[in-house]
């Protein structure tokens, strides 16, 4: 990945409103080994306890802001609820196995709350609360570093719901949002070690690399994807000009 300014955005002048759930913790909802604390410190204000919730807050409505203008009418809201887990290698491998049957960790999984043909999939290993809804497994498995430069990465997408949540109308997908309501897009999971991995071998840091997997993250949500090599360039552009405020 290309060096980028992790400096927190302010959100823009008439911004959307963001109903944020985020979490560091395993998919179990247990806290993270101890071994990890050197990874949430170096991770900055990111993976602070105490400050991370609003600094991803404030970054990720600076980038919805951002996309208002590119967004299907479908997609433009006022206000937009989405989930936002830093975990670690057992808790996305676990994911990774389920959804996608690689019993390996990978670094960030998309799920989708927006589409409406899912069926027969096994339910999400999650704490209750952390994905409201159905969504689409977007995966990028063992995204470098340096794929702002444009390198292939593998990708591969599984639909599933889940079981043991009902949908907010009933219909699998559809948000059941009401004008006062926010408009759901869905959860981001994130790998805390397979990011500090990827940030070491591109020469960045932890920061700026969960800025990256975060930004793709949001992208997956709000429609994005990268059949083709073409596609997959003009997403990590759009990443690009994303983290850096454009």
């Amino acid at each position: 990945m290309t060096a980028s300014n992790a400096t927190a955005a302010a959100p823009r002048q008439g911004a959307p409103e963001l109903d944020l759930a985020f979490r560091i913790e395993t998919t179990e909802g247990e806290p993270l080994p101890a071994s990890l604390a050197g990874l949430l410190r170096e991770a900055g204000p990111l993976g602070d306890a105490a400050r991370a919730e609003q600094h991803w807050h404030d970054r990720l409505v600076g980038w919805l802001a951002q996309l208002a203008p590119e967004l299907p009418a479908d997609l433009r809201a006022a206000a937009y609820s989405l989930g936002l887990l830093l975990t670690d290698d057992a808790s996305i491998a676990s994911l990774n196995s389920t959804w996608r049957h690689r019993n390996e960790p990978t670094d960030v999984l998309s799920f989708s709350a927006r589409e409406s043909d899912l069926e027969d999939a096994p339910p999400l290993p999650l704490p209750p609360g952390l994905f409201e809804q159905a969504g689409l497994l977007e995966e990028d498995e063992d995204m470098k570093s340096d794929d702002l430069e444009g390198d292939d990465i593998e990708g591969d997408d599984k639909e599933g719901n889940r079981d043991d949540e009902p949908f907010l109308d009933g219909e699998p997908g559809v948000g059941g949002e009401t004008d006062d309501e926010p408009l759901e897009l869905g959860d981001i999971v994130i790998s805390l070690e397979t990011a500090a991995r990827q940030a070491e071998t591109g020469g960045t840091d932890l920061e700026a690399e969960l800025l990256f997997l975060a930004s793709h993250g949001l992208l997956h949500l709000l429609g994005w994807d990268h059949p083709d090599e073409p596609s997959l360039t003009a997403m990590l552009a759009r990443q690009e000009a994303l983290i850096c405020g454009r």
